[in-house]
This record gives C-alpha cells, structure tokens and sequence, in this order.
C-alpha cells in the first residue's frame, strides 16, 4: 500500500498569486510583502513547535472513532436535511499532528486530504497514516492560500484553530470556498475574544520580556503563570484549560507570533464578506436565552426576542468567558436553507431525532421532582444541564434513531394538546441543548407508508 504525501512551493504559482494580487491592501493596509514574511514567521514557529502535542497511538479512540452511530450524528449536525452518503471528498486545512488520521479512522468510506504548512506536523500524521494503514489519506504540504494547486473540490472543509493565524483571514477562507463544492459544509473554529482577555495580557507581557519558546523559557513562563494573582482574567483558563501543560501548548498560546480572535457579530460580517453563510453552532446551548443559567434571567424573554445573531450576540457577552467559536458555514449560493430545523408549523414532526453518543444521563442526587438530569460534556459551561421528569424519561427513551417524533408520541401514548405541546417543548429543548440532532431527510416519508399499510 503506498501513501501520497506532496511539497508544493507557493511563489510563482500562476493563478494563486493572480489571486492574492486581486485582494491589494486588507484592512489594515497590509502588503502581500508582509503577508507572506508574516506566513512564513507562523510556519517556521510550528516547525519548531508542533501543535497539538504529538500522539503515538490512537488505539484508546478506535472504538470511539469507529462509532457509525457517532458518524451518522455528526454528519446531521452538518446536514440534516440530507441522507449520509459514501465517498465523500473531506479537506482537513491546517491538519497539525493528528487530526488528519483521527478523520481517516472515523470516516473510512470518505477520501481525507490533508494539508498544512509544517513539514515537522505532518511528519507525526505520517507516522499514524502508517501504523494504521490508513490508505484512504493523502498528505500535502501546503499553504491553506495555495489549496487550488490541489484540483479538487470537496463536500466537507474541516478548519480548525487555523484561519486565525493566518495574516489575512479572509483571503484564507475565500480560498477555502474556492474548493467547496455548491452543497458542501464548512467545520470552522476560531478564537473568541472576550474569554482570551487575559491570554492577550500574557502575550503582551512575553513581548515586553521577549520571551522565546525555548525548553527553559517555557520553563520559567510556567513557573510564573502559578504566581499569578488570583483574580488575573487568566487565572479561571489555567484551571480548566490544557494549553498550560504541555509545553508546545504553552507556547502556542502565549508565544504565537500571529492570532486574531472574533465576537459573535464579527464572524457573521465576516463570513458575509467571504461569500458565505452561517450554518449553528457546533455547540449551540452556550449561545440560546433559552439555556443554562440565561433562561432564569430577567431579561430571558427579551433575550429569546431578538433575531438570533443578536440574541447570540448578548449571551456572549451575558457569558463573557467564551474563548473559541465553532460553527457549521455554507456557500452563500447554496440552494437549501443553511439553518433548516425549525419547530414553527408541524414538520417537525417527521423529524428523526438521533441522541449524540457523548452525551451522559445522570440518575442519581437529583433536584426534586426530576427523574435524570442530561448533560453534554462538551459544554465547557456548567449550568447547561437539562433536568427531565418522568414523561419526558419516556420520550427521551423512545428515541432510537428510527422513530420520528410523530410516531415517538405514538409510541409513549401522549395524549391531549397540553401534553402534546409539551413533548413537542421538551424535543426542542433537547436539540437546544445538543442532546440530539435531527435526520430531516425524509419528510413524510414514513407517515405516507404508515398510512399505505393502514
């Protein structure tokens, strides 16, 4: 078995720098004489130090990668209203040490081409795509502004933790829409800035001493990080955060010559900016008035009014710790709506509700009257719980994947509009607080032959 792995050398590439030259000045007056010395400055910083920390082996996640249930969710989160199909074309864009193989493994009937700018991280994907025969992975060493090199589109772009790096984040995921095909999804992660305001403050600082990422540096940064004051706005990520263990972590944070970070507002303009559209959030419950601690405010239902980029907006800056955005997008040219799961009417009612696999049902210590408690352990937010009571432990346990929620309220015998209304409440509150996704594919579908049968 043969593994492709592929150099490109971006200067003089006709067609790519035709491209950039067609972008002139960014915002800030920037040259592409200082745009490329600033990529290069980024790729000589992973060269040394490789994010995330390297793996060796991947054999604790082959059960958990291998979950077709686990891929079925997640390819609804992308697209529910399409039915999972085979042999996809998926872009990971700025792969780094592992991500590329973790893909090839959880989706073995896809084709996974990976690129990124650090020889050094590729060279760990390497080793994983040969332990584990990963023939379905092609390798290149590529710049994200060089991607049409490639020749290929793809139904899936996987983009996370890079475009913020990069000296022109808009010209990077132009050039990632460049490659999406018309009804393709993009998986993009960026940094948030509220919650990175002590991060910022630490770069600064490292500036000022001129810190590099060298071992004994890194050292002595992290011996000073556990002298901070206790109310320093770092202080809450050094509990709950990883980046301040491992040293290349560390430096990724602290040291990177180049990161910009976004409110919620700044991504839809952004996204608007580059031809595309927002899709949801990965994580949507942080975000809803209608979640977690939000939803016991006074202003929940003036929140839960606003059009939902505003809405998002508020509770952003209600939370104010948010340190990263992960969200679904789509090429503005797209023929199907980008959000299409809605409540409003009675197509929901054919909705397929799948339960994510990582989600965790507690039963025990219990507030009164409840019967479990639901939580995502994705959530990095504490109070995005969901107690349920008895009827709703019935329909929560009639969900396997196959009933839509119609046939559901059948089966638990709901009855009655009161009830009836608040099953349907409860499906919602479910999908709010990403206890489940929804297969929208068949509309009808399975209503028209339950009534050929009859």
């Amino acid at each position: 078995m043969a593994w492709i792995v592929r150099t490109y050398a971006s200067a003089g590439k006709s067609g790519i720098t035709d491209y950039g030259m067609k972008i002139g000045l960014d915002h800030k007056g920037q040259n592409m004489k200082s745009r490329t010395s600033c990529s290069e400055e980024v790729r000589d910083f992973y060269e040394r130090m490789p994010y995330p920390a390297p793996l060796t082996s991947l054999d604790e996640h082959l059960e958990h990668y291998g979950n077709p249930d686990r891929r079925r969710a997640l390819f609804h989160l992308m697209w529910p209203t399409e039915r999972p199909r085979a042999n996809q074309e998926i872009l990971i864009a700025g792969c780094g040490t592992s991500q590329a193989a973790r893909y090839a493994l959880r989706e073995p009937n896809a084709q996974i081409t990976a690129i990124d700018i650090s020889e050094t991280s590729l060279g760990h994907t390497r080793k994983l795509q040969q332990k584990y025969e990963l023939g379905n992975l092609e390798l290149h060493h590529l710049s994200i502004l060089d991607v049409q090199l490639l020749k290929k589109s793809f139904d899936q772009i996987v983009c996370t933790g890079v475009l913020h790096h990069l000296p022109d984040p808009d010209l990077g995921l132009q050039s990632l829409r460049s490659v999406l095909n018309p009804g393709g999804a993009m998986q993009i992660m960026v940094y948030a800035s509220y919650g990175r305001t002590g991060i910022y403050m630490l770069q600064a600082y490292c500036k000022l001493l001129g810190i590099c990422p060298s071992d004994q540096e890194l050292q002595e940064l992290a011996a000073t990080l556990n002298c901070l004051p206790k109310d320093h706005p770092l202080t809450h990520l050094l509990h709950k955060g990883k980046d301040f263990r491992n040293p290349d972590a560390l430096a990724d944070a602290l040291l990177h010559p180049h990161d910009r970070a976004y409110r919620v507002p700044q991504i839809h303009e952004w996204l608007e900016n580059c031809g595309m559209s927002f899709g949801r959030w990965i994580e949507q419950a942080p975000y809803l008035a209608h979640c977690g601690v939000v939803a016991k405010s006074p202003h929940a239902t003036r929140l839960a009014s606003l059009p939902p980029p505003l809405q998002h907006a508020a509770v952003e800056l209600f939370r104010g710790t948010m340190v990263s955005h992960s969200f679904t997008a789509y090429r503005n040219d797209r023929s199907s709506p980008s959000q299409p799961i809605t409540f409003a009417g009675d197509r929901w009612r054919e909705y397929v509700p799948i339960a994510l696999p990582w989600t965790v049902c507690v039963r025990e210590n219990l507030p009164p009257g409840n019967v479990a408690v639901l939580i995502n352990p994705s959530h990095r937010f504490t109070d995005l719980i969901l107690p349920i009571n008895s009827l709703e432990n019935r329909l929560l346990g009639a969900i396997d994947g196959k009933r839509n929620l119609a046939e559901i309220l059948d089966f638990v015998a709901v009855n009655g509009n009161n009830v009836r209304r608040a099953a349907s409440s409860f499906f919602e509150r479910l999908w709010q607080y990403d206890q489940i996704v929804f297969d929208a594919s068949r509309p009808g579908e399975a209503s028209l032959e339950k009534r050929q049968l009859q």
